[in-house]
């Protein structure tokens, strides 16, 4: 049984105070390193996840719907799995940790998911080609660079208001 929701120092609420050095509202500057990190954590396994789904339903030969939603789907879950099982091994039960995690990740994967696979959708030809062609992967990693751009300062905001990565720190 996960007796850590009865325990006020394994809340998320207390771990954004904690990242923050345990005084004021957990507001204050971010800086660019951390937010570059955040991003870099999240996009490894928005990446994974992308990656693996993609190849999936390429291979399957799934319509463009169904293989991007399954790509979607596996970039979330390898998302949160990367932050799940670091807060897990700082020791926090799973049901904190999920919490921890879902707070931590939610806007940036969504961010990242949507730029990216906006990118590829509108990338003439990308959504049609194969796994040996070259647009497919130019589009796909090319997303991810532009999702990358533009998820750093989303995250730097969010960590600078004790939201997102920031609620991560504290288990570091």
């Amino acid at each position: 049984m996960d007796h850590s929701a009865h325990h006020p120092h394994h809340s998320a609420g207390h771990a954004v105070q904690a990242a923050h050095g345990g005084h004021g509202d957990g507001h204050g500057p971010a800086s660019w390193g951390t937010a570059v990190k955040a991003t870099l954590h999240c996009l490894t396994g928005c990446a994974i996840g992308e990656i693996l789904g993609m190849v999936i339903g390429t291979a399957l030969m799934w319509g463009n719907a169904q293989t991007m939603a399954l790509a979607i789907t596996l970039a979330f879950l390898f998302g949160y799995s990367f932050t799940l099982f670091a807060v897990l091994r700082a020791g926090l039960g799973f049901k904190s940790a999920l919490k921890v995690a879902l707070a931590a990740d939610t806007v940036s994967i969504a961010v990242m998911e949507l730029v990216d696979n906006t990118i590829i959708a509108l990338t003439p030809g990308a959504m049609d080609a194969h796994l040996t062609e070259g647009l497919f992967w130019y589009a796909l990693l090319g997303g991810f660079a532009v999702a990358f751009v533009l998820t750093t300062p989303v995250n730097k905001w969010m960590i600078g208001r004790g939201k997102g990565h920031a609620v991560v720190h504290a288990y570091h």
